[in-house]
């Protein structure tokens, strides 16, 4: 297990946010690098591929790389990177929406391009965390929100 997060998952993931793929036969090659090495425990082989992965502690490459998009912006919200918020997003000033106060408006795309990029594919993910999660002090906090998240919601990191 930790050569396979030291030294492969790292390759899988790099730089997500910037190149997450949007075509599902894209998703699925990168899915069966992962798929293949849980099955190299001879003890779970004959388990389904979610039941490797919740046996092994590992979440699928599709839910690593939607939580990747959502710590993005929460660290360009807290002002952890060098980049600001206003870059990619703009804020919804709208006082009656439901959830929590730091919801970002979602433009309207005609082309795919546009469409699945980091500031499109993100927003209503982002938009559906909580006042709660969103408030977090530190990244580790929303980390730990984002994974109480998961075991509440079991497919809200999937597409």
């Amino acid at each position: 297990m930790n050569l396979y997060k030291t030294l492969f998952r790292p390759h899988l993931e790099y730089c997500s946010p910037a190149w997450s793929p949007h075509y599902q036969k894209d998703k699925q090659l990168l899915e069966k690098v992962q798929h293949r090495f849980t099955r190299l425990f001879p003890d779970l082989r004959k388990l389904c591929y979610s039941d490797r992965l919740q046996r092994l502690g590992l979440w699928s490459l599709e839910e690593r790389r939607n939580r990747a998009d959502l710590l993005e912006v929460f660290k360009l919200k807290a002002g952890l990177s060098n980049i600001s918020l206003e870059t990619f997003f703009e804020r919804s000033l709208d006082s009656r929406t439901r959830g929590h106060s730091w919801k970002i408006l979602k433009n309207r795309s005609k082309l795919d391009i546009r469409k699945f990029f980091f500031s499109e594919r993100v927003v209503n993910r982002w938009n559906s965390l909580s006042q709660d999660d969103v408030n977090q002090m530190s990244l580790n906090c929303f980390k730990r929100a984002l994974e109480s998240r998961r075991k509440a919601e079991m497919g809200f990191f999937m597409d």
